[in-house]
C-alpha cells in the first residue's frame, strides 16, 4: 500500500467515503467537538460526518453539526479539501466549512461533547496529526487543499498541503 503522497494517483483516486468538517469561529474562539463514536472517537475535531446519498457537501456539514451539538451555523463557506489514504486500504475525501456564528446553545450530544477553545489555545496534540498542518491556514482566511498519508488513526506518513490566498 503506499507510503507516500508522490505515490498515488490523485486525478483518479477515488475515496471509499466522503464527509465534510464545519468550523464556527466566533469572538476568537472555534468551536470543537471531543468525539464519542466512530473513526477519530476521543480526538478533538471539528463537527462533521459522512455525505449521505443526494446531500450536498455543504447540506452535509450543516447537518452534522445540527446532529452533534444541536446548533443551526451561520455564514457557512467552503474553504478547502483534504484528501486521507490509508495504508489498510480505506480513503476519505472532506470538504471543509467555517461558519460565522451559530444559532443556539452547543450540547453535548451522544456523539460528540461541544469544547469551545481560544483561537491560540487549540489542543492539537489532542487532534489529528493533520490538523495542524491546514487549519491555521483556513483560521486565516486561506483556502487549503491536502493530501495525507495515514498508518492508522495517529500515524500520519506523508502529507502535501497547498494554501491559496483568498484575497488574490
Amino acid at each position: 500500500m503506499y507510503t507516500s503522497v508522490a505515490e498515488i494517483d490523485w486525478e483518479n483516486w477515488e475515496p471509499t467515503d466522503r464527509a465534510t468538517l464545519l468550523f464556527v469561529v466566533r469572538d476568537g474562539q472555534i468551536l470543537l467537538i471531543e468525539k464519542k463514536r466512530g473513526i477519530g472517537a476521543g480526538k478533538i475535531n471539528g463537527p462533521g460526518g459522512r455525505i449521505e446519498p443526494g446531500e450536498t457537501p455543504k447540506e452535509c456539514a450543516i447537518r452534522e453539526i445540527e446532529e452533534e451539538l444541536c446548533v443551526i451555523p451561520t455564514g457557512v463557506r467552503h474553504c478547502g479539501e483534504l484528501s486521507f489514504q490509508f495504508i489498510d486500504g480505506y480513503s476519505l475525501h472532506g470538504s471543509i466549512f467555517i461558519a460565522d456564528d451559530c444559532e443556539g446553545e452547543a450540547c453535548e450530544t451522544d456523539e460528540a461533547t461541544p469544547v469551545w477553545t481560544p483561537l491560540d489555545a487549540i489542543p492539537y496534540e489532542r487532534m489529528w496529526a493533520d490538523d495542524i498542518h491546514w487549519m491555521p491556514h483556513i483560521l486565516a482566511g486561506r483556502s487549503v487543499r491536502g493530501r495525507f498519508i495515514f498508518d492508522g488513526e495517529d500515524r500520519m506518513l506523508d502529507r502535501e498541503v497547498l494554501v491559496t490566498d483568498l484575497s488574490e
